[in-house]
């Protein structure tokens, strides 16, 4: 007697499955690695204050343009 069994039946996706399931971890990954990429080129505009010196840190322009840094200390 001959049974068949449901294993052999999911084997056969095996190929298929495969597939999506790269597809969807290449997808996953590009996007942190393509806002990385723009974060790279546009940096947010923001001015962090370091903890214990009180100095301002001012974060580059996107776009190449010129811009001053100043350091102050309180």
């Amino acid at each position: 007697m001959n049974r068949k069994t449901t294993l052999a039946a999911i084997g056969g996706y095996q190929p298929f499955l495969f597939c999506i399931g790269m597809y969807f971890v290449a997808l996953f990954f590009s996007i942190f690695i393509c806002s990385a990429i723009f974060y790279a080129f546009y940096p947010k505009k923001s001015i962090a204050k370091d903890a214990g010196t009180g100095h301002k840190i001012v974060t580059m322009a996107p776009g190449g343009s010129k811009m001053l840094l100043t350091v102050t200390n309180k």
